[in-house]
């Protein structure tokens, strides 16, 4: 058998976070973007534990927010105002007015409408608004059609037949200050195909849209650089040096413009495990169930997205069999991995599921009132 501590005055589910692993991942990325004068914002939706983004601010990352509760949660954590980007297709007349009055580096605007809503507000405000126009760059991510979000018809972003028009309202406007241009492409990209077809979209784009004579010094590239879901232990740490490497060869910007990147995923997920107890174990017709005290509630990637996370029997060592890993909410969805090896599993058993530091914590649900979650670092 197995040896499993279990932690004191804390009860599965819960989520278990690598402190150490996080600073090596900081570490790895911090310094191959900085080889390259590179900034890297924090994508705030992936884990907001402040324990967690703590580390993070204290390695000198900014932040990516995408709504108004993020932009004052990274304000009280301690994240520079002026190391703040704010997207989101829906920003409400409030969050925006919050953004404006803390003075934070830039919004991220995806519309025409949100522009001209934006000019609205500062000019009441009396303040200059720092805007960015994110454009869908047609870029195909091969990825899950849930996180693909810079295709020509999306709701993220502005389309490249009104790229001008939109860039002209801002350069013009008295109260816009257009610092440059945003993409993003999608999120868990393997391959770095889609970033080199990116950077030519970029170089294509920021000639033709002329915004050196726009005054352009910022470009916002996002993020999207995957994690190996199938074997973390064995890739704990994505391919960040390969990863900017890409745009450090094809990028044809001035000197002068900062790059900017947005990376969640990459930084967090391999530092975190989702940790559940086996309840029962179900024999079907022709599957064996394994259901778990953990359910979509803690983890609803698997889902949302399908997506498939490496699952673990920390107490069984005893020869495999062939299991469908299910949660205990009344959804047919709550589902975390269907006919996968496990050691012979039984009601006591505890599993770790892996990669569960990004997107897990951040989009737990209280569905069928269930309690929320525990954390141990």
């Amino acid at each position: 058998m197995s040896v499993f501590l279990q932690p004191r005055n804390i009860t599965t589910p819960y989520y278990q976070y690598n402190t150490g692993l996080l600073k090596q991942t900081l570490e790895h990325a911090s310094q191959s973007a900085a080889i390259h004068g590179y900034a890297i914002h924090y994508a705030m939706k992936a884990n907001n534990n402040p324990a967690i983004t703590g580390i993070i601010r204290d390695y000198g990352l900014g932040a990516d927010c995408v709504s108004g509760n993020e932009v004052a949660e990274a304000l009280r954590q301690g994240f520079p105002a002026r190391e703040i980007v704010y997207a989101g297709v829906g920003k409400s007349d409030q969050e925006i007015e919050l953004a404006l009055r803390e003075n934070i580096l830039c919004l991220n605007c995806e519309s025409l409408e949100e522009l001209q809503v934006t000019e609205e507000i500062a000019r009441g405000m009396q303040k200059i608004a720092p805007v960015a126009i994110r454009v869908n760059p047609g870029v195909a991510a091969n990825t899950h059609r849930y996180i693909t979000t810079g295709l020509e018809e999306n709701k993220f972003g502005v389309h490249l037949s009104q790229l001008r028009e939109v860039l002209d309202f801002a350069s013009e406007s008295p109260w816009l200050q257009l610092m440059g241009l945003h993409f993003h492409i999608g999120s868990q990209i393997t391959t770095l195909e889609p970033f080199e077809m990116l950077t030519a979209k970029v170089n294509e784009l920021w000639q033709t849209m002329n915004m050196d004579e726009r005054g352009a010094t910022l470009l916002n590239l996002g993020g999207g650089l995957g994690v190996d879901y199938e074997n973390p232990e064995g890739n704990p740490i994505p391919p960040f040096a390969e990863y900017f490497n890409v745009f450090a060869r094809n990028l044809q910007v001035p000197a002068h413009v900062k790059v900017r990147f947005e990376l969640g995923r990459s930084i967090v997920a391999q530092c975190g495990k989702l940790i559940t107890k086996v309840l029962y174990t179900k024999k079907g017709v022709n599957r064996s169930f394994v259901i778990t005290d953990a359910g979509m509630n803690e983890l609803m990637r698997p889902a949302l997205y399908q997506s498939r996370h490496h699952i673990t029997n920390l107490t069984s060592t005893k020869p495999n069999e062939t299991y469908d890993v299910v949660g205990p909410v009344c959804e047919s969805s709550d589902v975390f991995a269907t006919q996968i090896q496990l050691p012979q599993t039984g009601r006591g058993d505890i599993l770790a599921i892996h990669s569960c530091g990004a997107y897990s914590e951040s989009m737990m649900l209280l569905y069928n009132m269930r309690d929320r979650a525990g954390v141990v670092l």
